[in-house]
């Protein structure tokens, strides 16, 4: 006698999830994730969303608000189902945080060896364990401090120096004003602004020994800014006249 079909879903749910779960050593599957043609990973990302709206009930009632319906709640007893499985099924950040933080711990404790840190050196399981790590260093301020204490007492992950941190983008306007110093280098050598549209000027940014050399694609940038004279700014036009640009 079936007296719920709710209740033989579920159960045809958690049998899959452990199934899945056996094979790869975690619940936390991607979306599209199937178990003997069981679609595990949808029924475990509603089972996600159920798990969270108890959550959500629950922090109602301890703030003394009304809880109208636990309709689409799941059960104390369900979640404890899932736990016993995989205590980290339902993480409090995104399933693929959790799902890589677990593959590199794996990686780490059945090789034995040093943690990835670039991309593309180890691929587990179809992810890439070291651009992972180099993630987590590099956007360390954006962890919450509990994903901060696994990756550092866990993985032994570190956060990045400032010396290990790429080089912020150079905002639109930090580019005009780059073009425009080469555009003025060239017109103080040359005595004019007639670039030749592939030419490619070598400028220093920075001073002293803290100076880089920077290559500026100049005649392309020369020949836009002369094509757009009629929607650039009154100053920049002034600036570009200044060191002998031709308009027409």
């Amino acid at each position: 006698m079936v007296w719920s079909h709710f209740d033989v879903a579920w159960e045809e749910g958690v049998s899959a999830a452990r199934g899945w779960a056996a094979e790869h050593g975690h619940l936390l599957a991607p979306l599209d994730a199937a178990h003997q043609g069981y679609k595990v990973g949808i029924w475990l990302k509603n089972a996600r969303a159920a798990a969270r709206r108890a959550q959500d009930l629950e922090q109602r009632r301890a703030e003394g608000l009304p809880v109208e319906s636990r309709a689409g709640a799941l059960s104390e007893e369900r979640r404890e189902q899932l736990e016993e499985i995989d205590p980290s099924w339902c993480p409090a950040w995104p399933v693929e945080w959790q799902r890589a933080f677990h593959l590199t711990r794996l990686h780490l404790e059945e090789v034995g060896g040093e943690l990835p840190t670039e991309p593309g050196v180890v691929v587990h399981r179809g992810e890439d364990l070291g651009r992972w790590v180099r993630a987590q260093r590099l956007g360390w301020d954006k962890l919450t401090t509990v994903q901060q204490w696994m990756c550092e007492q866990v993985l032994g992950v570190t956060p990045a120096t400032e010396d290990e941190k790429p080089r912020p983008r150079a905002s639109q306007a930090e580019k005009w004003a780059l073009h425009l110093a080469a555009a003025r280098q060239f017109f103080e050598r040359e005595g004019h602004l007639r670039v030749p549209r592939k030419h490619v000027e070598t400028i220093v940014v920075g001073d002293g020994e803290d100076g880089a050399q920077r290559e500026v694609r100049l005649g392309a940038w020369v020949g836009n800014q002369r094509s757009r004279a009629a929607t650039l700014a009154p100053e920049r036009v002034e600036r570009l006249s200044a060191i002998g640009m031709r308009w027409a």
